[in-house]
């Protein structure tokens, strides 16, 4: 059965209420036709305006709530979605593409030989560190933002972050985030992070498959994802997953 690309769009915006504007120091608000959601750190990446009907959005509005927390912020809108005439900022950024599985679709895999896998815990001594340690190697930018995303992560009641072992040694790192707005119960699998040393054995699809099935037993109805290239999004697509409409991330102003 298909899936409707509106639905994993709303099923977006559900996750970030929880996983950004729901850490601490972080808000989440609707405007009519835009839903914001602000992680309260200053990585524009993490706050963002999901717009699904301009004619309903005051623009300015949206701006001033970002303003107001001092934080910088993106738009993102369905990449069908001509950018408002008159309104401020609308500069492309980035295009997100984006991926939505049912359960019933759902094919599992198992991890590796000599790999376990295992939940991360705030109250865990040295899980933070390797989470962080991981995400770097894998992803590049500064330590001590990825220290402030992760550990609100980690913090939060509705994430569920995993940690593989290869070996006995930490080589890859994942999260989920589970949510019930507008979308109904579904489930956000993102920041799938393998050091280069462990790529290409099959660690990210084991670690994503057992993060999945859990979210799945635990009710989630839809799983998404937003697959960062080719090479990713064909191992997603071994699980099940189907790409849909992309999301375009448009500068503020």
């Amino acid at each position: 059965m298909e899936i409707p690309g509106p639905l994993v769009h709303t099923a977006h915006a559900d996750a970030w209420a929880v996983s950004s504007g729901g850490r601490p120091g972080g808000a989440h608000a609707e405007f009519g036709g835009a839903r914001t959601a602000c992680s309260g750190t200053d990585f524009a990446q993490f706050n963002a305006a999901d717009l699904d009907d301009p004619a309903r959005t005051d623009p300015l509005a949206v701006a001033a709530w970002f303003a107001a927390r001092a934080t910088p912020w993106a738009w993102r809108l369905p990449a069908s979605t001509p950018w408002p005439p008159g309104w401020p900022g609308g500069e492309p950024i980035v295009r997100q593409r984006l991926a939505g599985l049912w359960p019933a679709s759902f094919r599992p895999v198992g991890v590796p030989a000599g790999t376990s896998v295992r939940t991360a815990s705030a109250g865990q001594p040295g899980d933070l560190d390797a989470v962080v340690a991981i995400d770097v190697a894998a992803f590049g930018g500064p330590p001590g933002a990825a220290r402030e995303w992760l550990g609100g992560l980690l913090a939060n009641g509705r994430v569920e972050v995993a940690i593989a072992h290869l070996d006995g040694v930490p080589v890859a790192s994942a999260h989920t985030v589970r949510s019930d707005g507008r979308a109904g119960p579904a489930v956000l699998l993102a920041g799938v992070a393998v050091l280069p040393a462990a790529r290409r054995r099959g660690i990210a699809a084991g670690l994503s498959s057992w993060l999945l099935g859990r979210a799945f037993a635990r009710g989630a109805a839809l799983a998404h994802l937003q697959p960062d290239d080719d090479r990713a999004a064909r191992v997603y697509a071994r699980l099940g997953f189907t790409e849909v409409e992309a999301l375009d991330v448009r500068t503020a102003g």
